[in-house]
């Protein structure tokens, strides 16, 4: 099992910047990758950004190309979420996860343990 614990969320205006953290409980020598989705109220869970723990590969969805970056602290077994330039559409409970399985990295069904999640509002 692995424990995953985000945060970081809260409320900002448009064009300002977040960093989320995602800290896990272990090292993750049998999981492949960790990505984080969000969800929007009314809305589908949707893939934001992905990171191989093995070679630091990293993927983002389109929306967030070029403001959002995701990294890791293998010391601190944490992967960060800085989100810059941010839009009320990114407004959303944001959830790290975790996999074992090299798969399509935006397809949530293919992660075996999911955070609680951390709220993430931009509005002026």
């Amino acid at each position: 099992q692995v424990q995953l614990v985000e945060s970081g969320g809260g409320k900002v205006q448009p064009g300002e910047s977040l960093r989320l953290s995602c800290a896990y409980s272990r090292v993750m020598l049998d999981y492949y990758a960790i990505g984080w989705f969000r969800q929007a109220s009314g809305k589908e869970r949707e893939g934001v950004s992905w990171i191989n723990l093995g070679d630091g590969t990293t993927k983002y969805a389109d929306s967030v190309k070029g403001r959002f970056t995701i990294s890791r602290d293998d010391a601190k077994r944490t992967v960060y979420l800085q989100m810059s330039d941010l839009e009320p559409e990114d407004t959303a409970v944001y959830y790290c996860a975790t996999t074992n399985r090299l798969a399509t990295w935006y397809i949530d069904t293919f992660y075996n343990f999911w955070g609680q999640g951390t709220q993430v509002t931009v509005a002026s």
